[in-house]
């Protein structure tokens, strides 16, 4: 048996109910000289990495716009240039082409229009022109979109439209000139290499915020429907066309339509919904009847790939000797309800040590302290008003020398104070990544000079989150012209998330009270 994608076999077993009840190596019958266009994209390397396990010849072209090097695989040979150029590139006779190296995203092709004409019609119809030459069978990759909203969505986006009058022109081109084609649409795929940047996928990036500990952005109003496919999926039904399809609708896609905000739920965490964007179908049909009658049919199930990667991510997580070092400026007896919640989340979360740099205490304020064993506090000052006026420099201190004796894997200040101060200082010199919460603060209530303070701590730390709606509102508008992807990456990045949904929780039910 040959193996596939993640072990999957290169060949699919089919449902004894379907008419042709044939392996996709018995379909593959003989080796064949097989072009893929884009075949360092997420979906053609996949494509590429199982026709070269079947034993065929496999040539990638790709001009690396989205495709990357790293997702070579063994047993291809990988050529780069343009389609348009596709003669210079190819001087081989080849068998079958699979085109999928076209622009392919929604939004971004209104900010793209000549780059969506140079890449999907002048380099198509160069394609079209190599396949006609040579009269070899071309496999074209189309868009879903072409059906979505009742058939409107072809003329939504410079995207939809060119991949919905590419088909038209593959399709002429099988009239005019007897070109054997086949045409192929996928739906909302996801899976292994899937690219979570301004050209990524919804899963991928879903994911990437889920492990950053950051809200799931949907945009809205969520309600619009995908039907999210698993590239092994999408694979096998290219290959069953590629040997058998003849003509147009071959749709390859999971049966199963989902919400955004289904999608978004499924991982469990916080949402936070964006404006509409153009473009973005509600609705989108879905017909695999075609494809199906070739012997295919979907078997991965969106809730059990999250399901999975859920699991694999709280398995990757930090193992045990977690600590963190936390800044606020006061802590216990002093407290409202950000120390107070962090008592409940040193309780709840015995296995991390928090090291706490705070203000020295008002003697007429000292009483019990905090009841959490895994928490360490370190006071700073003499015990007079000034200490706080004086805690980002003496907590800076502390800080780097507790960064000296020990490994933390973020800092945290509870609270944009001067104790943030601290940390921004910490996060400088130590390279750690900080969070930034914040918890009873009432930003409108602000005066003119802390919001400035307020905003030059928030813009400055990988993550910084509120615990109100209110506060979450005035700390978007804060955000607004902030870099964009600033967040906290390695060890301490899924833990962060952890940490901080927990706190939130504590905080809120302390506000409550």
């Amino acid at each position: 048996m040959i193996e596939g994608i993640r072990g999957i076999p290169a060949f699919v077993l089919y449902d004894k109910a379907l008419p042709y009840p044939m392996t996709r190596s018995e379909q593959a019958a003989g080796r064949k000289t097989i072009l893929v266009t884009g075949g360092a994209g997420f979906i053609g390397s996949h494509l590429c990495e199982d026709l070269a396990a079947e034993g065929h010849r496999v040539i990638s072209l790709d001009n690396y716009f989205t495709g990357s090097r790293e997702n070579h695989v063994a047993g291809v040979e990988y050529r780069e240039g343009h389609t348009k150029d596709i003669e210079r590139h190819i001087p081989e006779q080849i068998d079958l082409v699979y085109h999928l190296g076209e622009y392919s995203r929604v939004e971004k092709s209104f900010e793209d229009a000549a780059l969506v004409w140079d890449l999907n019609k002048v380099g198509t119809l160069a394609v079209l022109e190599f396949c006609r030459a040579r009269n070899c069978k071309i496999v074209y990759a189309g868009s879903s979109t072409k059906f979505g909203d009742g058939g409107l969505g072809r003329d939504q986006s410079p995207y939809a439209w060119s991949k919905a009058s590419n088909t038209e022109l593959v399709r002429n081109y099988g009239v005019w000139f007897g070109l054997p084609y086949a045409i192929t649409y996928f739906y909302n795929v996801y899976g292994p290499r899937e690219r979570s940047d301004s050209f990524g996928t919804l899963i991928a990036i879903f994911k990437e915020q889920y492990q950053k500990g950051e809200p799931l952005t949907v945009v809205s109003p969520g309600t619009q429907r995908r039907n999210f496919t698993h590239v092994s999926d999408i694979v096998d039904g290219l290959i069953r066309v590629g040997w058998e399809g003849e003509g147009d609708e071959y749709g390859i896609g999971s049966p199963d339509p989902y919400s955004v905000l289904d999608v978004a739920h499924m991982f469990g965490s916080e949402v936070m919904m964006l404006p509409e964007r153009k473009g973005n179908r509600q609705e989108s049909s879905i017909d695999t009847a075609k494809t199906q009658a070739l012997g295919w049919r979907a078997r991965m199930k969106l809730p059990d790939h999250i399901r999975e990667f859920i699991a694999s991510a709280a398995a990757a997580r930090t193992p045990a000797g977690k600590r963190i070092l936390v800044f606020s400026t006061s802590f216990h007896p002093v407290a409202g309800p950000a120390e107070e919640a962090l008592c409940d989340l040193m309780r709840a979360m015995p296995d991390v040590h928090f090291d706490i740099i705070a203000a020295a205490l008002l003697p007429a304020a000292r009483g019990a302290a905090c009841s959490a064993p895994n928490g360490t506090i370190h006071r700073v000052g003499r015990g007079r008003r000034i200490d706080k006026y004086l805690l980002p420099l003496l907590g800076y201190r502390v800080g780097r020398k507790l960064c000296a004796e020990h490994r933390y894997l973020f800092a945290w200040s509870l609270m944009a104070s001067y104790a943030a101060l601290a940390a921004l200082l910490v996060r400088r010199t130590e390279k750690l990544p900080l969070l930034v919460t914040l918890a009873d603060q009432r930003i409108d209530a602000m005066p003119r000079l802390k919001r400035s303070i307020l905003r030059f701590i928030v813009r400055r730390a990988d993550q910084a989150y509120a615990s109100t709606e209110a506060q979450t509102e005035d700390l978007s508008r804060m955000l607004s012209r902030a870099r964009a992807g600033r967040s906290a990456y390695g060890a301490g990045s899924a833990l962060m998330g952890q940490i901080r949904f927990a706190y939130q929780g504590y905080v809120t039910a302390r506000l409550r009270q």
